[in-house]
């Protein structure tokens, strides 16, 4: 696991931008910590790597949010309000992010019936509001040079 403190959210939006440079088409991220870590602001960052020209938001009430205008399409879900691993398949975001990068916010609650291949962020508030950020690396991700673009 690699960790980086972000001080401020401009930190958080510029990992991400940076961590744009190595996603792939057919990429899952997966995102997780509390309610108010940054885990939507790193979306964000991540789209603007990408040349997402629409702004970001949660998609905490319509579930999948997607974002065409960039070099790759990113699909952002939110699962938090999901009941179950299946109502997460009927979503059929795998197929809707075939082509581009697949963001899941909440992503404990289905990484069980996930594959291995993806970078699972964690986000942990420390005391003074900064942010550290972990990076887990699974499957091809963990044959990137992840470091060369922090």
């Amino acid at each position: 696991m690699i960790e980086i403190l972000c001080p401020a959210p401009d930190d958080t939006l510029s990992l991400a931008r940076k961590l744009a440079a190595i996603v792939r088409p057919g990429d899952v991220v997966l995102l997780v910590g509390s309610l108010g870590s940054g885990k939507t602001l790193f979306t964000s960052g991540l789209a603007a790597g990408l040349g997402v020209e629409e702004q970001v938001v949660s998609p905490s009430f319509v579930l999948v949010r997607q974002y065409n205008s960039g070099f790759l399409p990113l699909v952002h879900v939110d699962v938090y309000r999901l009941g179950s691993i299946n109502e997460f398949d009927d979503l059929d975001v795998f197929e809707l992010a075939a082509e581009g990068v697949l963001v899941i916010e909440w992503a404990d609650a289905v990484e069980p019936g996930l594959p291995g291949d993806f970078l699972k962020v964690t986000f942990d508030i420390r005391d003074d509001e900064s942010r550290l950020i972990g990076l887990g690396l699974g499957g091809d991700w963990a044959k990137r040079d992840i470091e060369a673009v922090l």
